[in-house]
């Protein structure tokens, strides 16, 4: 049987086989099937609940020394793991290309993010975790500090679609702020985690201080529930809200990425050329399986016309492949359950009057999983495509007179994750961005300006999720903060002798007196 090797420079068998031993071991097995060819990639070991509860227990144990471990000593492993995905990143992006069968340079990005994600914190973690003075009950009379604990054993569900920046950017800043972590990737794209595992391993990560389960979901949630100090996940809304569900019942905290139907406003004075060069990278990236990709398009009526003729060239213009290399524009889709979407909403939208401007086919002359980009237009209410995510390499374009009315069609959602706004005078874009309900806006990017920026937070308002990664917060939803004041001198009760009317008397007073007082 075939296996990760079948592709053309692709990682071996043993090297995959080695990977997948590195997960916490199973009872079972599986294999997952490579996008570019539908060949076997290599055998994945498949946990149970009870295993998944093995895991968690070793992980309490290392989690104490990691814990003691001073934070810049800690950082100095994330900034040596830096190093190791930048120096060793040639079989990182053939690993990533075989599992999701995206392009090259759309595998880079990962690349880029997760190693700029281990830099920050590594650079930054210190500050963000120590001890903070705050304003007293009394100036003088009491200090108050505030003080950051890690929460303990950290449970982290990751996606497929973005294999190793979507666990770096998660389990980076849990591990820097003295946590453990038990990790489940999706097994579609679970090659990825494990190199970013094995690389931390050699960067200094202790061993027992994040591990790695495999399994489906209805064997190994329960326990990844119910053993969590704290839960992450990136996925679909629906499953989200299941796992919130649990976890509110047990009183764990919990941040999560789900998903969008995230719109790009084209203003007026948009540079058309640019627009529709930064539109391709927005709708198309990673063939549209990016949760912050763009799937609504609002251009003003009077460059309308002339965006769509240029969208629609540079679209019919990408470069479709499978090669482990920087030779094309647009990889596969990862799975037969995303083209069939793609294709039923497609379908379902041209049935019912939507005009189809370039693409709308299935390329299985290209590979299995393949699907043109697509651009259609008369698209509205009553067709799946309208308001429900495609997540796939999909879009739709729109026009509108005034901005007011570009903005409250972009707003018409129940999602509020990433939006992209575009236009010469980029104050005026900006003042565009602020009245847009998603937690991250680009002005003049699709989605990189935002999602490199990780000195700020990110995350999805309204279904779109709940937190955010990235930034301080990105670290500190890993902590729990601790006060600690200390009382000196003047007791915050009346001395023994003093009546509790003139106590309270001369408190308002100094009441009074304190709201003078600069803080």
């Amino acid at each position: 049987m075939g296996t990760i090797g079948t592709v053309p420079g692709a990682p071996t068998a043993a090297r995959g086989a080695e990977l997948a031993a590195r997960a916490v071991p199973g009872p079972e097995s599986v294999t997952m099937a490579a996008p570019f060819t539908g060949k076997p990639i290599t055998g994945l070991p498949q946990c149970l609940d009870a295993d998944v509860r093995r895991a968690f227990e070793r992980a309490r144990r290392a989690q104490v020394d990691w814990a003691a471990t001073p934070v810049r000593e800690r950082q100095q492993v994330f900034l040596r793991l830096h190093d190791l995905i930048l120096d060793r990143q040639a079989e990182a992006l053939d690993l990533m290309q075989v599992e999701t069968g995206k392009s090259r340079l759309d595998a880079y990005d990962e690349i880029a993010v997760t190693a700029m994600t281990a830099a920050y914190y590594g650079r930054r973690a210190a500050g963000l975790l120590a001890p903070r003075r705050r304003a007293g009950t009394l100036p003088f009379f009491t200090r108050t500090t505030e003080v950051r604990h890690p929460k303990g054993v950290i449970s982290m569900i990751s996606p497929w679609n973005y294999p190793l920046a979507l666990t770096g950017m998660d389990a980076i800043p849990a591990l820097i702020a003295g946590n453990a972590l038990v990790q489940k990737p999706d097994n579609q794209t679970a090659l990825s985690a494990l190199w970013l595992h094995e690389f931390a391993s050699a960067a200094g990560l202790p061993d027992g201080v994040w591990q790695i389960v495999l399994g489906r979901g209805e064997d190994v949630g329960t326990a990844l529930i119910e053993e969590a100090d704290y839960l992450g996940f990136t996925g679909s809304t629906a499953t989200g809200k299941g796992l919130a569900a649990r976890a509110a019942a047990l009183l764990t905290g919990f941040s999560m990425e789900l998903g969008g139907k995230n719109p790009m406003i084209v203003l007026p004075d948009a540079d058309v050329e640019r627009a529709a060069a930064g539109a391709v990278t927005a709708c198309f990236s990673s063939a549209g399986q990016l949760c912050v990709s763009v799937e609504r398009i609002y251009v003003h009526s009077s460059i309308r016309a002339e965006f769509t003729r240029a969208f629609v060239a540079k679209t019919s213009a990408v470069r479709l492949g499978s090669d482990l290399g920087y030779g094309v524009d647009m990889g596969s889709l990862t799975s037969e359950k995303q083209l069939g979407t793609v294709s039923t909403h497609v379908a379902d939208a041209v049935e019912k009057g939507a005009t189809l401007l370039t693409g709308g086919r299935a390329r299985p002359d290209v590979g299995p999983l393949f699907y043109e980009p697509t651009i259609l237009t008369d698209v509205r209410d009553g067709m799946t495509l309208f308001a429900e995510e495609t997540f796939g390499p999909v879009v739709s374009i729109y026009g509108y007179s005034e901005v007011d009315a570009a903005v409250e069609m972009a707003n018409r959602t129940r999602y509020g994750l990433n939006a992209s706004v575009w236009g010469r005078d980029s104050r005026a874009a900006e003042e565009v961005a602020t009245r847009v309900h998603a937690g991250t806006v680009n002005v003049n990017d699709g989605f990189g300006a935002a999602f490199g920026s990780l000195d700020a937070p990110m995350g999805g308002m309204g279904e779109s999720g709940v937190g955010r990664r990235n930034g301080a917060e990105g670290l500190l939803k890993y902590t729990e903060a601790q006060t600690i004041a200390t009382q000196r001198y003047v007791p915050l009760r009346p001395a023994r002798g003093i009546p509790s009317r003139a106590w309270t008397a001369s408190l308002t007073l100094g009441l009074r007196a304190l709201k003078r007082l600069p803080r």
